[in-house]
């Protein structure tokens, strides 16, 4: 979902630069701030206790994250990290709440973007518990085209190997064996190391 710069500045929000790599929040945080990418690229990720790291999502610009622990006064149940020098902007939790009461419309965006998150879960873990690893990346790629509208034609896949398996839950040796043998199939490119799908 994304509001409007001038509605959130109105309402208290700053504006924060964040490197790369940068802790936007923790996992186990109490849940205290609306964020949203004015630029840049944020991952959601969950770590486990080998160091694993498990990708949620990926947000870009315009896009908002990390709210649905605002509703429910929880936790964050990942951690955000910046994966690009990115510029955010952040708002308190009941100023967000305020924001949503004066203007219903938002309500209903936030509503079709929550959907829209749960639908694209759902169909994340279908294609991981169900699928072979070429479809789980097909899954993947699908994904990003479509959330993504860019037409037909190939277009470069922003992430690297390591961020594919993460996001698909395969090791980073079956994602490269895999992408090899779709280069053959001609379902990618790779052309320079760089993957067009």
């Amino acid at each position: 979902m994304q509001i409007d710069i001038d509605i959130l500045i109105t309402w208290g929000a700053i504006i924060k630069k964040v490197s790369k790599g940068e802790i936007v929040f923790i996992e186990g945080n109490e849940a205290r701030y609306y964020f949203q990418i004015i630029t840049g690229e944020v991952k959601i990720v969950n770590t486990n206790n080998e160091g694993k790291e498990f990708v949620q999502g990926v947000f870009y610009n315009g896009d908002s994250f990390g709210e649905p622990a605002l509703f429910i006064d929880e936790v964050y149940p990942a951690t955000a990290v910046s994966a690009k020098e990115s510029v955010i902007i952040k708002l308190p939790r009941d100023n967000f709440l305020k924001i949503l009461e004066a203007y219903p419309p938002f309500q209903l965006l936030l509503l079709k973007e929550f959907a829209q998150r749960i639908f694209n879960k759902s169909i994340t873990a279908r294609d991981i518990v169900n699928n072979p690893p070429e479809l789980r990346i097909l899954g993947f790629l699908n994904s990003l085209k479509k959330n993504r509208p860019v037409g037909k034609e190939k277009v470069l896949v922003p992430f690297t190997r390591q961020e594919i398996a993460n996001l698909t839950g395969l090791r980073v040796e079956t994602v490269i064996r895999t992408l090899m043998k779709m280069k053959e199939q001609k379902k990618v490119d790779i052309i320079n190391h760089k993957l067009y799908y």
